[in-house]
């Protein structure tokens, strides 16, 4: 039988559900935004590599996966349950 709780520590867990989704979600957007632009567009505005395509492809990549870990991890932040918060509530 499945366990509900995954054998992880908390740091290990929050680690895995911020790194993951913004794996997609990076593979996601890549894709999307290269099927649209051609890499050799990108590097005339300066923001490409010197390796040709396949550097603008992983730079684009990695800069995508950086800003898709940073929502996750806002996410994750925003939905922290409130600690002490009602705590003072019920003592009234």
């Amino acid at each position: 039988m499945l366990s509900r709780e995954p054998d992880l520590p908390p740091h290990a867990l929050r680690w895995t559900l911020t790194i993951w989704p913004a794996f997609l979600a990076a593979c996601l957007l890549e894709a999307l935004v290269f099927s649209m632009i051609d890499p050799s567009d990108v590097r005339s505005f300066g923001l490409g590599s010197s390796s040709g395509h396949k550097g603008t492809y992983t730079l684009a990549f990695f800069g995508f996966w950086l800003i898709c870990s940073a929502c996750s991890a806002l996410v994750l932040w925003l939905a922290r349950p409130p600690v002490g918060l009602n705590d003072s509530a019920a003592a009234d």
